[in-house]
């Protein structure tokens, strides 16, 4: 799979493949009702669109020419120097291939200014919390509102760059 920026067209794939990893993740923790909730929202195609022309920003996908294997969006913060890594997903079929290593390096290639990779991960999503690790997050805090305004505790993690 190669990592190249989404573009408009990439938006149903994308939104599949949200809704699927979504689902395989978190209906343990939340429910199914409440997943479907959450993409319906979260990964509507009007939301994934907006993203796609965010300044400051930058919306990729994994592609192997015949479907979507992963995707990432992160955006700098107010403070340029913090980038938050706002979703990095991998189709379960395709994790532990590199793909979520391959976007990753492509975020923090494409902030040079920054100096901090942040995330905000979900505390019962223990694969999650053991990938950061390994790619030398360190816990940073917590938040009672992930992505602001969902109202879902997370565990912060960050990663100083460069």
């Amino acid at each position: 799979m190669f990592v190249r920026t989404a573009s408009e067209r990439d938006l149903a794939a994308i939104r599949a493949l949200l809704v699927e990893t979504w689902h395989a993740t978190y209906d343990a923790i939340y429910g199914t009702e409440r997943v479907r909730e959450i993409t319906d929202d979260w990964h509507s195609i009007a939301s994934l669109k907006a993203r796609l022309t965010r300044p400051n920003s930058e919306f990729l996908v994994a592609d192997d020419g015949k479907r979507l294997g992963g995707m990432a969006f992160a955006a700098a913060t107010t403070d340029a120097k913090i980038v938050l890594l706002n979703q990095l997903y991998v189709l379960p079929a395709c994790q532990r291939q590199g793909i979520g290593q391959a976007l990753l390096d492509e975020v923090e290639a494409s902030f040079p200014e920054a100096n901090t990779l942040r995330v905000e991960v979900e505390e019962a999503n223990k694969p999650a919390i053991a990938f950061y690790r390994a790619k030398g997050f360190v816990p940073a805090g917590s938040t009672a509102d992930c992505g602001g305004g969902s109202g879902l505790p997370a565990l912060i993690f960050e990663k100083p760059l460069r």
